[in-house]
């Protein structure tokens, strides 16, 4: 799978204040919560259950360590909506998604590298 980079507004007001636009650590939010759903779709859908909704948000907070500008902490708002979805399976399935999505592992640590190709023009 290839993506290409992000094309729209950028700047330091959208990053760090109200302008318009979005910058990375909303990107990385929607795909935290994206993958989330899906993850967690696919789980109920494995215990022969189909899901009306799953609606989930991410919160992203950037924060500072000893070496710069880090994410401190992602939260994620999830709702979702079953028939015959027992409380104690939401509650296995809700944190299994939680830690199994694809992007939950990237940020985990240890699943993916970074390869870098860089040209000067």
């Amino acid at each position: 799978m290839s993506f290409s980079d992000y094309n729209g507004p950028f700047t330091f007001a959208s990053r760090f204040e109200e302008g318009k636009g979005t910058n990375p650590e909303e990107l990385v939010g929607a795909a935290q919560a994206g993958c989330y759903s899906m993850f967690l779709s696919a789980l109920l859908s494995n215990n022969k259950l189909n899901p009306k909704s799953v609606s989930t948000s991410a919160s992203v907070t950037l924060g500072k360590d000893d070496t710069g500008p880090c994410i401190t902490n992602i939260k994620l708002v999830c709702e979702v909506s079953c028939d015959g979805l027992t409380k104690k399976l939401f509650d296995e399935l809700t944190q299994t998604a939680k830690a199994k999505c694809p992007i939950s592992r990237l940020y985990a640590g240890g699943t993916a590298s970074i390869d870098l190709e860089a040209t000067l023009l």
